[in-house]
């Protein structure tokens, strides 16, 4: 760089309000350097009070609910008309056209679009009902039956999104458009962690089920967009190192890795002081906490010492990583360590044809590690204050995609109406909310959009999403733009 580089460099508006925050910045890397007693006396706390915050927010907006959120996303988006949304009538329409009444012109994907018929698809699958209440469930479900008290359906999710990338995209960030901070870093920057050893905001993705294909899913759903980088999802590997590069080189001992760190660290605070730039600040939180990961992380992924009772929860592939059932037991384990938000990811519920073959492999994979996780929350006392939300980015549609007949069909990206449910802190247990008409095609009942969803969840960890925002190119955003509403009726 040249000496009028310089020269301007020192002059840009970073550089100046940079200089601005010097006094700051320093006292943020003080900080970061002597963060473990710190910490841990913000964390005591934070527990001993519980509206203070350890992020952004100090103090939280109310009493929250949940300490914790785990998210099952079941990408690719499962048939609510299979698992959750029973619909007898169905059955006398087998291979009719869905009636315009119904459909009412709305928009459909270019692969349905070009066909001259869209015909009525029943489920072949079996219904029966569940818990106190009689919960209808897809025989696909006998372990989620176990546990229906427990959780709240919610049949009336909708959306605007039509296809995946959008659509899974708007539900993770509040926009269909790619670049905005994700529900987790949210969370992260908000509400900060509990535990100094291990992020914020953890990603565990889990194998595909034999003979599945999936939509690719990229990093920027658990990106933290505008927000500092520091609060970005970390994703967990299922092989080698669980965090890439977390071992040190061969030859490279821990007292050296700590000795460059502390070097490095000068060297940031000396570049931060010349710029301003608050990323540095980040960027030498994210190198202190790869440091303290490489002794919690492998702690972590260790399932040796859970006990055979407890295995016998998740199914036969809990002991295998990378399965869903693995990353379940994995979740509960982040959140007894304090990890705020927890995303595990299950693919391959893009069933645009096969879908009766193709459906009860994913539902195998799914069912008793799902209802496997609420029953070690609930047995240890965690369920109380872990809220754990379960599916995709929408649903599927009543028509079939493709040939027709009763032993075969596919199902099209369906918006409109589609299921999700929530169980434990603040939860009302053992209900369904909202009805769908007898198409499973529009909702009749309490419609739930997607930013009231996000909306909720917030509310349940103590926070008002209208006052949740960070300003960015002369703007206040928020998670859930300009909407959203808290769903009350499914709170306790």
């Amino acid at each position: 760089m040249s000496m009028f580089d310089d020269l301007l460099a020192a002059h840009t508006r970073r550089y100046f309000f940079g200089k601005m925050a010097h006094g700051l910045g320093t006292a943020a890397l003080a900080s970061l350097l002597a963060h473990d007693s710190q910490a841990d006396d913000a964390a005591k706390v934070a527990a001993a009070n519980e509206l203070v915050s350890l992020g952004a927010l100090k103090s939280l907006h109310h009493a929250p609910k949940a300490k914790r959120v785990i998210w099952l996303f079941m990408a690719d988006a499962p048939s609510q008309l299979d698992l959750f949304d029973y619909k007898p009538k169905l059955a006398d329409f087998f291979d009719k056209d869905l009636p315009e009444s119904i459909r009412q012109g709305q928009r459909i994907t270019t692969m349905t679009s070009g066909q001259s018929r869209l015909p009525v698809a029943p489920s072949t699958f079996k219904f029966a009902q569940h818990g106190k209440n009689g919960t209808w469930l897809s025989e696909l479900l006998p372990k989620l039956g176990e546990v229906v008290d427990d959780i709240a359906i919610i049949k009336t999710m909708n959306t605007e999104a039509i296809n995946h990338d959008p659509a899974i995209t708007y539900i993770q960030t509040g926009s269909q458009i790619p670049g905005r901070p994700s529900m987790g870093a949210w969370s992260s920057y908000g509400l900060g962690s509990e535990n100094q050893d291990l992020p914020a905001y953890v990603v565990l993705h889990s194998k595909l089920a034999p003979g599945s294909s999936s939509q690719a899913l990229f990093s920027r759903l658990w990106g933290s967009g505008f927000l500092p980088t520091k609060h970005q999802g970390v994703a967990l590997r299922s092989s080698g190192d669980p965090v890439l590069y977390l071992s040190n080189p061969g030859g490279v001992s821990k007292e050296t890795r700590r000795k460059m760190l502390d070097g490095l660290a000068e060297l940031n605070q000396q570049k931060y002081e010349a710029v301003g730039d608050p990323e540095i600040t980040s960027r030498i939180a994210q190198y202190e906490m790869a440091y303290r990961m490489q002794s919690s992380v492998p702690e972590l992924v260790d399932v040796s010492k859970e006990t055979q009772e407890t295995l016998d929860l998740y199914g036969p592939e809990v002991k295998e990583p990378g399965t869903f059932a693995y990353n379940c037991l994995l979740a509960r384990r982040l959140a007894e360590r304090g990890v705020r938000f927890t995303q595990v990811f299950l693919r391959g519920w893009d069933h645009h044809n096969n879908l009766p073959k193709q459906i009860p492999l994913l539902c195998k994979s799914m069912d008793q590690p799902a209802a496997g996780l609420l029953k070690d929350l609930k047995q240890r006392g965690m369920l109380e204050d872990t809220l754990v939300v379960w599916g995709g980015e929408f649903g599927r549609t009543v028509y079939s995609q493709g040939t027709l007949t009763k032993e075969n069909h596919g199902r099209d990206h369906h918006p409109r109406c589609f299921t999700m449910w929530m169980a434990g802190a603040g939860v009302k247990p053992g209900v369904v909310h909202g009805e769908t008409d007898d198409f499973s095609y529009n909702v009749v009942d309490k419609p739930v959009h997607i930013h009231d969803l996000n909306a909720t969840i917030l509310h349940l960890m103590g926070v008002n999403h209208e006052q949740l925002t960070y300003r960015f190119q002369g703007r206040d955003f928020r998670l859930t733009d300009v909407e959203g509403h808290v769903v009350k009726e499914i709170l306790t």
